[in-house]
């Protein structure tokens, strides 16, 4: 799995003219799954993104998570994350997971996020979506589950 963390300020996320998501201060995720990725690469990306000490302390050194924060999380798939672009000028998405495999892992993640008492906010699932991000910092990390990349 693939994530893009950014500290926020607020953020939302809206389809079809509709707000489905939205947060206050905290952190989006934007979450891509890849062929082969499994529910321990859900629930590591999950406990060490809301336990990243990426928010400032009373001295302004990033030294507190989400969780000291009690900030809140929207989370967002986005396949694109997984795309290719190596070779020519269109990316190849052939190492994105497919819906059927993609989604079960995303909710996974969101709840395992949930279980840790964050509020989440989310966007839904294989739809076109208007992410609005309202980044702090910035602060624009990039995480991957598989421990080698």
């Amino acid at each position: 799995m693939r994530a893009v963390v950014q500290r926020v300020t607020r953020a939302q996320v809206t389809t079809a003219g509709q707000i489905v998501g939205s947060i206050g201060p905290g952190l989006v995720v934007l979450l891509g799954v890849e062929v082969g990725d499994t529910q321990e690469d859900a629930v590591y990306l999950a406990d060490k993104i809301i336990n990243l000490r990426i928010f400032a302390d009373s001295a302004g050194k990033m030294n507190l998570s989400l969780l000291d924060r009690k900030g809140e999380l929207l989370v967002v798939s986005q396949f694109t994350l997984i795309g290719d672009c190596r070779k020519g000028r269109r990316p190849s998405f052939v190492n994105a997971a497919p819906p059927e495999q993609a989604e079960p892992l995303y909710e996974e993640f969101v709840e395992r996020v949930k279980s840790a008492g964050i509020t989440v906010g989310t966007g839904r699932f294989r739809t076109e979506m208007t992410v609005e991000i309202h980044n702090q910092g910035p602060v624009t990390l990039i995480l991957n589950s598989r421990r080698e990349n």
